[in-house]
């Protein structure tokens, strides 16, 4: 079987150490697509996940993120400079030094209710969770629950020869596919086709992360799954890309590298906020189409479709 773990070995939900001043550290880790993050504070119920994001729970020797979490009183608006206003939950500043998400939510007033502080190469992070946000409610939060966690995610796969798309992965014993797609083009219905047959395992149905590594690309399942709920802390190299859409007669067309690139942009999370996250996405996307076919899929969504990919050769 290709499939393969990606979580190292496992802690408790709390591992604790003792600092300097003798005070006890909490800490726990969570591993996404190939990126491990260590999590410190001095509260237990802080380094605790919510289910999803349990799944993906590990012990990093050596994290490629270290995040810090803190409570204070409040937390006030911050005059930094706006570089990104999601609409919704979260929004983006920028100091000398940092990079600022605040998120903030009726529910608990209109004050940041938390606060990440990360350096500009994603490697040291300091959460700042409020107090007073929480005060009277029976809300205990997660503070690495979505979206945090996958921004931090996200912005770190910058720095790394890696993206995450729009897709659902499917991991056989012999081939492994992408299939890649915007919301309503049947990723969740490509998944529960696919996984009523024996020796398959759905990595997403929604959101994976692609990377490469030993000259080979590797698409690995993300926490953050679709409406058939398929998510899986796994990897496997990957052997073909299809951007699917709804049509009739299972219909292949392999796209050009152009072609490809342009529709597999179109269904990324990419930073969109500095030029060089988009260059360096671009950059990954071009070695992508270099290395794995990739094709226009317009398929029925019934096992026909399965059958068409399963005795499909290039």
């Amino acid at each position: 079987m290709p499939i393969a773990s990606s979580r190292s070995s496992h802690g408790s939900p709390a591992e604790p150490l003792i600092d300097s001043d003798n005070r006890e550290i909490c800490r726990s880790g969570f591993q996404i697509g190939g990126i491990s993050v260590q999590v410190t504070s001095q509260s237990k119920e802080d380094v605790a996940f919510d289910p999803l994001l349990e799944v993906f729970r590990c012990s990093p020797e050596n994290p490629d993120i270290n995040i810090e979490i803190s409570w204070l009183p409040s937390l006030d608006v911050v005059a930094s400079r706006k570089l990104f206003d999601s609409g919704s939950v979260w929004r983006l500043y920028e100091s000398d030094t940092d990079l600022q998400f605040d998120f903030t939510a009726p529910v608990f007033g209109g004050l940041p209710y938390k606060r990440l502080f990360v350096d500009r190469r994603f490697r040291r992070a300091a959460l700042q969770m409020s107090e007073a946000s929480f005060l009277g409610t029976a809300v205990r939060p997660y503070p690495l629950d979505y979206p945090l966690d996958e921004l931090l995610i996200t912005h770190r796969l910058t720095q790394e020869s890696a993206i995450e798309l729009h897709s659902c992965g499917i991991a056989t014993g012999n081939v492994s596919n992408l299939f890649v797609g915007h919301s309503g083009a049947g990723k969740s219905t490509t998944s529960r086709l696919w996984a009523v047959h024996d020796g398959v395992d759905i990595l997403s149905d929604d959101r994976i992360i692609l990377r490469g590594h030993a000259g080979r690309i590797y698409m690995y399942g993300t926490p953050w799954h679709g409406e058939a709920a398929f998510s899986l802390p796994a990897s496997s190299p990957l052997a073909r890309i299809f951007v699917i859409e709804h049509g009739l007669g299972n219909v292949l067309t392999r796209l050009s590298p152009t072609q490809a690139m342009a529709e597999l942009f179109a269904r990324s999370f990419v930073p969109f906020h500095r030029h060089e996250y988009v260059d360096s996405a671009l950059e990954f996307l071009q070695e992508l189409v270099n290395a794995v076919p990739v094709y226009r899929y317009a398929f029925e969504p019934d096992q026909r479709a399965v059958e068409k990919i399963r005795n499909f050769h290039d």
